[in-house]
């Protein structure tokens, strides 16, 4: 594929990443970051829900949302012939580097960025059970790695430039200002819970949480539970299942803290300008996502095991111990030292 040079300051260029939430997220720092250094606007191609994460970014001029139908068959064949027709003319920035994205690019007419997956790396690495490719992968986080394909492996910013970053209205704001203003009248600071992952083994279980949430409420910190997934109820403010990604965004940038395990919460956090206190288990920092902000915060025990997988899925033969170790009192502990150094 062709390869445009990014010494070379296009006006416009189109960009894509179909999915998933954090993975999305984490390009709005990119874009945001080469912007403010060349001017360029893009025209981002994803998916319909991931598409407000975009609005207010000087970085986007326009955001392609594709609905999930119109991303198998024909459908998804009419779809790229007209975004290629109307934007081939523009660099194309390939920030997925998967099946649908290489259908996308095929026969565009300018060039086609790619940037370094390492996909290969991650993969060597967990076969080799961290004998191998642990320096290249540590070497850059996920939107770094995103950002090699638009400055050149020798020229990528440190993390703290590309940080991802989503831009609320005062209204967003207001509103979860008010959604939590029992919990600050009740406690004065507050933190923003996040129960859930995409893989179960990527979370703590739900008693483990509702024992957290206790002991940081004896501590005087309120707390919220937000996010998608299994509600089985929680106490106090929940806003599980009920919130867009607009919400979810405002809710997380209007705590004082925002406790996670490795999922997009911990990167909207990191967007809306919130620290993050993360808990990792089967995934570990070689894979790239852990939160980058000043004040974030990372909980992992040194198990030979880890990392298990590349996505955190599959079963686990010892009973969960990456996460059924870092105890609710731990946690409890790194928190307040988030809190304490604002």
């Amino acid at each position: 594929m062709a390869r445009y040079s990014s010494r070379i300051s296009n006006a416009h260029m189109v960009a894509v990443r179909f999915s998933s939430l954090g993975d999305v997220a984490l390009t709005t720092g990119v874009l945001l970051r080469y912007h403010r250094e060349h001017g360029t606007v893009f025209t981002v191609v994803t998916r319909r829900q991931f598409a407000p994460l975009f609005d207010g970014n000087p970085a986007v001029d326009e955001v392609v949302g594709l609905e999930d139908d119109e991303l198998r068959g024909p459908a998804r064949r009419a779809a790229f012939r007209d975004i290629a027709t109307r934007w081939q003319d523009s660099p194309l920035l390939d920030l997925h580097r998967n099946l649908r994205s290489a259908l996308l690019a095929k026969g565009w007419r300018d060039a086609i960025i790619c940037y370094r997956k390492m996909s290969l790396e991650r993969r060597i690495f967990l076969w080799s059970r961290g004998r191998f490719c642990r320096e290249a992968l540590l070497s850059l986080n996920v939107p770094q790695r995103y950002a090699s394909g638009l400055w050149g492996k020798d020229a990528i910013p440190p993390r703290s430039e590309l940080l991802p970053k989503v831009f609320l209205t005062a209204e967003e704001r207001e509103w979860a200002e008010g959604v939590l203003a029992p919990l600050r009248k009740a406690y004065g600071r507050v933190a923003v819970l996040h129960p859930f992952a995409t893989h179960p083994l990527k979370t703590w279980p739900r008693e483990t949480w509702l024992a957290f949430a206790r002991l940081l409420e004896g501590r005087g910190i309120g707390c919220a539970w937000a996010g998608k997934g299994g509600d089985a109820g929680f106490p106090g403010i929940s806003l599980v299942n009920r919130t867009g990604v607009r919400q979810l965004c405002a809710l997380l940038g209007s705590a004082d803290a925002v406790v996670t395990g490795d999922s997009a919460p911990m990167h909207l956090a990191d967007a809306a300008g919130t620290p993050v206190l993360a808990l990792f288990g089967p995934t570990t920092r070689e894979w790239g996502f852990f939160p980058s902000g000043e004040r974030d915060a990372v909980l992992e025990l040194p198990l030979p095991c880890r990392p298990c997988s590349l996505h955190g899925s599959g079963t686990c033969p010892r009973a969960h111990a990456c996460l059924a170790g870092i105890r609710p009192e731990a946690a409890a502990d790194r928190l307040m030292g988030i809190l304490d150094r604002h």
